[in-house]
Parts: structure tokens; sequence; C-alpha cells
């Protein structure tokens, strides 16, 4: 049993932050050179690729609710503490 729900759009999300700091981390050992404008565009274009994976991802968990084929919700746990 899984202790939570899978969220892909934190998974595309977190490895392209991930393959940035690779990337700066072997500029900074001497590994290779990167060019200063890499960043931006690889931690941004990774973000707004991880929003559209999980809009994707609500939409396909939408309609699979809808048809009969999702999971129940899990009871929360208001009112306890």
């Amino acid at each position: 049993m899984l202790r939570h729900e899978f969220q892909p759009g934190r998974l595309v999300g977190g490895l392209f932050l991930i393959a940035a700091g690779v990337v700066y981390g072997g500029d900074a050992r001497g590994l290779w050179q990167t060019p200063w404008f890499v960043g931006g565009p690889l931690v941004v274009g990774g973000l707004c690729l991880a929003g559209a994976v999980a809009v994707l991802h609500r939409a396909v968990r939408r309609t699979g609710r809808r048809a009969g084929h999702g999971e129940p919700h899990p009871p929360h746990a208001e009112g306890t503490g």
C-alpha cells in the first residue's frame, strides 16, 4: 500500500531541478563549462513542464473517476488532534 498519492508533476519538477544542480555542480568542479544563461531556461522550462504534467494527470484522474474507475477518497481526519 502506498503511503501517499503519486504526483508526476512533482517528479518532473524535481528531476529538472536536480539536473540544474548537476549542471552547475559539474561547472563548479571544473568538469565542463556551463554558460551563465543555461540555468534559467532549465529551471523555468522544467517547472512549466511539471505544471503541464500535473494538469494532465489531474484531467486523466477526473475522467477515470467519472467513469467509475477511480479509487475512493481516503477519509479526512478533521476534528482530530
